[in-house]
């Protein structure tokens, strides 16, 4: 089943070929997500609904009537996006029943391209976390340091050809590595060879953060670009649906899938990306590369610094132009990111109080006893401390000096990418964690909140300026865990950045995961 860690366009040459059916492609993917159950990626598997998508998909292959470049292609879904019929839990008790009524826009886009939904993926609670280790449904394990049996292999390397520096790694190893959040569950379905494609959401790392640990592509598009309609608000102003692949290309071919404006989302905006394909063979000739000097942050690896250095180089030599630049206000975007994220979270989160749906915890005092009880019991520690925060920002006598002020640095945040695009820069190069992923014994020994305050800290500024950002893995690190960097553009350019993102994918020749069966 080697075919479930290859690329969409190779699984759908095999479709069309007839050499492999989808309802054998849909068998694999649920095969292989019983191989991996012990990594916890899942939430809800869909088998019954996934093998009735393939049935329908093997009769249009049969016709020779194929739908879109997706048709057949197994697809998994962060449990924060609502999908009709099954169930959608944001990884939380406040959740845990709750079966939605409709499907989100991304949801139904790819449905409708094809795609067949294998499952809702494992995340931190609403979305607030960067381990994925605060779900109610149990933590996510990165498959890299798991026990799970696979082997890395070099793409120009023969198919069956091990690269014969890197063993095989079999690793029995209870400290596991964590997986990233709070898309865990998608990148980790994607790097097993669950699903060749993974719905995650971004809010200020939580797409590219997760794809950076686990070794698999992490793309948040410009804001507005894909629409957000039934993603379950975290924070409205920077939430964008994200999307993970193993291949730049399979990310491009996903994006063309879900992009485009959506009436039913006052946010989304027009878009040209529809079927978006990307050179055979990019180029880096007249590419403008900026370094920030900021993103040197303390306690940055020296492995994540020699990749952003060879990288830097390796671009450099094959035609771009790599220079410094200066984003002066990025020292203070994770404190500024800090106080906007639970203010939106105080707003949005008065909506659950067991009424109408969700948990609900009977009281016969009041209803503010009951609302009171039912969060309490159904919202976990960080959920809470998030509320409490923001609510303590918006207080009448602290809204001046917290959120308002926040808003203004966030401004001069985003300003300082617009002189770096004016200056001529066509994008950013930085790393996208400080190290490679962590043992759950490091990641553990600082709350949630000190965590994401470490972990999101080259990631969030991308959120709050609404640039589209990719993690792209180029290297390993002498424990063989994946290391990537990240690449920004201008708001809008997501199909140009992709085209960076795919000549550095070529060109590092990062060694692929494969399972062992």
């Amino acid at each position: 089943m080697n075919y479930l860690m290859g690329s969409i366009g190779e699984a759908v040459a095999l479709l069309k070929q007839r050499a492999l059916s989808p309802l054998e492609l849909c068998e694999a993917a649920l095969q292989r997500q019983e191989t991996v159950a012990s990594l916890r990626a899942f939430i809800t598997c869909t088998p019954k609904s996934a093998r009735e998508a393939a049935f329908h998909s093997q009769k249009r292959y049969d016709r020779g009537e194929s739908i879109g470049p997706l048709d057949g292609i197994p697809v998994a879904i962060k449990d924060n996006f609502c999908t009709l019929g099954i169930p959608t839990t944001c990884g939380s008790v406040m959740l845990q029943d709750y079966v939605p009524p409709y499907s989100a826009t991304v949801v139904k886009r790819l449905q409708k391209a094809g795609a067949i939904i294998i499952g809702k993926t494992n995340m931190d609670e609403f979305a607030m976390g960067c381990g994925t280790i605060d779900s109610f449904f149990g933590p996510t394990k990165n498959i890299h340091c798991s026990g799970v049996k696979y082997e890395f292999r070099h793409l120009k390397r023969e198919p069956n050809e091990s690269d014969p520096r890197i063993p095989v790694m079999v690793l029995e190893n209870e400290d596991w590595c964590v997986s990233g959040g709070s898309s865990g569950g998608s990148a980790v379905a994607v790097a097993s060879g669950s699903a060749f494609l993974a719905l995650g959401s971004d809010t200020g790392g939580s797409v590219r953060n997760p794809a950076s640990y686990c070794g698999v592509v992490g793309f948040k598009p410009s804001y507005g670009v894909v629409p957000r309609f039934g993603l379950i608000s975290l924070v409205n102003s920077m939430d964008v649906p994200g999307l993970f692949g193993r291949h730049v290309d399979d990310i491009a071919t996903m994006l063309g899938v879900v992009a485009g404006l959506d009436i039913q989302d006052s946010t989304s905006i027009p878009s040209e990306l529809q079927n978006t394909q990307l050179p055979e063979n990019p180029s880096l000739e007249g590419l403008v590369v900026g370094i920030p000097r900021e993103y040197h942050w303390p306690g940055l690896n020296k492995e994540v610094v020699d990749v952003w250095t060879k990288v830097a180089d390796l671009m450099e030599t094959c035609g771009a132009s790599v220079q410094e630049v200066s984003l002066p206000h990025t020292k203070y975007s994770i404190v500024c990111y800090s106080v906007l994220n639970p203010c939106e979270v105080a707003s949005n989160f008065t909506r659950y109080t067991g009424v109408g749906y969700g948990h609900q915890v009977e009281s016969h005092d009041s209803m503010e006893a009951m609302y009171a009880l039912t969060r309490s019991a159904g919202l976990n520690e960080t959920v809470r401390g998030r509320i409490l925060a923001g609510n303590y920002f918006l207080l009448k006598e602290n809204k001046n000096d917290y959120f308002n002020q926040a808003l203004k640095v966030r401004r001069l945040i985003s300003q300082d990418f617009d002189k770096v695009w004016s200056s001529g820069v066509h994008v950013l190069l930085t790393p996208v964690t400080l190290s490679a992923a962590l043992r759950y014994s490091e990641f553990s020994a600082l709350d949630n909140r000190a965590q994401s305050a470490a972990q999101d800290i080259c990631t969030q500024a991308a959120n709050m300026a609404g640039v589209p950002a990719v993690s792209i893995p180029v290297s390993l690190s002498c424990e063989g865990l994946p290391l990537s960097l990240q690449l920004m553009a201008p708001r809008g350019e997501d199909a140009a950045l992709l085209s960076v993102a795919k000549w550095i994918e070529k060109n590092v020749d990062f060694p692929r995961l494969y399972v062992l069966e």
